[in-house]
């Protein structure tokens, strides 16, 4: 069964080697959709929603809040977000998934069989 929680969080980022608007500083509002994956245990959840919102605030949200994303990424596309996000929250919870929105109507999907090392 698979468990989904949205957040939000507001940076700023540009695109280096990049010809047109996005090479220059600018911001988005994110939406991060989590999706865990397992088993419904012996609570009757997969995972705790509040245990879901701790790990992604601790571990994503604090760090990417109101900063500039080219202080955390080289080049901080939004494949490159997503992917490290994805990353950091492997470590911590069993996530399915991870779809991250730039502004409205852009997005990127990354699953756990498609991570890099």
């Amino acid at each position: 069964m698979k468990v989904c929680r949205e957040f939000y969080f507001d940076a700023a980022h540009h695109l280096e080697n990049y010809e047109g608007e996005c090479e220059k500083l600018h911001g988005h509002t994110y939406k991060l959709e989590v999706v865990v994956e397992g088993d419904i245990k012996k609570d009757g959840m997969v995972m705790d929603f509040s245990d879901l919102k701790k790990a992604v605030e601790e571990k994503i949200i604090k760090e990417l809040d109101h900063s500039n994303l080219n202080d955390f990424f080289d080049n901080p596309t939004a494949e490159k977000i997503a992917e490290w996000i994805h990353a950091q929250l492997e470590k911590e919870i069993p996530v399915h998934s991870t779809r991250l929105w730039e502004g409205v109507g852009k997005w990127v999907e990354i699953e756990k069989s498609t991570t890099s090392d």
